[in-house]
């Protein structure tokens, strides 16, 4: 099948639309952060630098580091972002630029999101790096894929909507895991996590400034919800969405944050880079370790 210019917009100099990468300018593992400004310092771990692409919040560096290429690549923040690169890396990997038609043998791509975050159960200290071996998806944005229950977690979703009392006019939401190889490769040196990934900062993280919330004892109500071994553990806005489209279309993704408020404790620590900087280092690391992947 033939993918039309409508659905898969390709620039004049061969890049992808929004990314502004060329497929060959894509690296097999490739870390995701939300900040801009967050590239370039990642970046300065990187040997072999080749490029540095920026349009608009997607700015991209592909380099090495421990003799594994690696791409670097914001997204600016929410699911609605990640729904635009997730969608654009794999058309990257596996989409014929020339021919507009899927390749017979893709790629499948390692991708960590790094972050911050805010802890929601009172055990987990400021300064703690989570990973997310669970995401809940409160945004939405997989519902609108077909195959969503293929790819769930089972049980979890109704046993968390009547916990919490999930207002009837939000989306449904969803568990997913995250990549099995990404999960060992921090199951040593993380907090296991189950994340919340929020559709906003701050109603939808249960924070109230002048508006009220749907369901206004939320806070309390997932910090008390447990499913077996699992509790939910921190709030981000990108994760779900990561995990989700990286289990249909085939990749090895997970999401590191790094916790710099504890809304039950309600601290917080704005001097939070040096604790990030340890982050990438780790990640860096961590990734770097992880075998290649096979093609699809």
């Amino acid at each position: 099948m033939i993918i039309a210019e409508s659905e898969l917009i390709i620039n004049p100099d061969g890049s992808v639309f929004h990314l502004h990468l060329r497929p060959e300018e894509l690296a097999d593992n490739v870390i995701l952060v939300g900040d801009p400004g967050r590239v370039d310092m990642v970046s300065e771990y990187l040997s072999d630098r080749e490029f540095r692409h920026q349009s608009r919040e997607f700015v991209s560096v592909t380099g090495k580091y421990a003799g594994k290429r690696i791409t670097v690549l914001s997204t600016g923040i929410g699911t609605d972002n990640i729904d635009i690169v997730m969608n654009e890396l794999d058309a990257l990997a596996n989409i014929d630029f020339s021919t507009r038609e899927v390749k017979p043998a893709g790629r499948s791509l390692n991708i960590l999101r790094i972050g911050t975050s805010g802890a929601i159960q009172p055990d987990i200290p400021i300064g703690s790096f989570v990973f997310s071996h669970i995401s809940v998806g409160c945004d939405g944005l997989l519902n609108w894929y077909a195959g969503r229950d293929r790819i769930i977690v089972p049980g979890m979703e109704e046993a968390f909507m009547k916990h919490v009392h999930w207002d009837r006019h939000l989306p449904v939401p969803y568990f997913v895991k995250a990549g099995e190889s990404m999960s060992r490769a921090f199951a040593d040196c993380t907090v296991k996590g189950m994340t919340i990934s929020a559709s906003g900062f701050y109603g939808p993280q249960g924070r109230v400034l002048r508006m009220p919330l749907a369901m206004p004892g939320m806070l309390d109500t997932f910090e008390s919800f447990r499913f077996g071994e699992w509790r939910i553990t921190n709030f981000e806005m990108e994760g779900s969405a990561i995990a989700g489209i990286a289990a249909h279309l085939g990749h090895n993704a997970g999401t590191v944050c790094c916790i710099i408020a504890n809304r039950h404790l309600k601290s917080s620590s704005p001097d939070y880079k040096p604790l990030v900087r340890s982050l990438v280092e780790l990640s860096l690391d961590r990734l770097s370790s992880i075998p290649d992947r096979p093609l699809l």
